[in-house]
């Protein structure tokens, strides 16, 4: 892989595409989880469709894992990002 071109308005906008795909399982997983262990927190607390506090902690588990997972992207993409620029070195 080449040296991105970041000159261009054209070059960093395909450099910008490029960053959004690295770890996007893991963000889009990441946010799934969070989202899901949210709910379940809301359901558990207001007692909606049955749902009892015996669930929180598997919410707090989902949203514990969905963060670990959200910061997971974040490294790995900052990672990608460091050695793309040092290739051109």
């Amino acid at each position: 892989m080449s040296l991105p071109d970041l000159e261009t308005d054209e070059g960093r906008l395909a450099y910008r595409k490029e960053l959004r795909r690295v770890a996007w399982p893991f963000r889009l997983g990441g946010v799934g989880l969070i989202v899901i262990g949210g709910l379940l927190a809301l359901l558990a607390r207001t007692g909606f469709l049955g749902v009892d506090n015996q669930v929180m902690p598997v919410a707090y588990a989902a949203l514990g894992l969905g963060w670990m997972l959200f910061l997971a992207a974040i490294f790995v993409r900052t990672r990608h990002h460091r050695r793309r620029l040092e290739q051109g070195l």
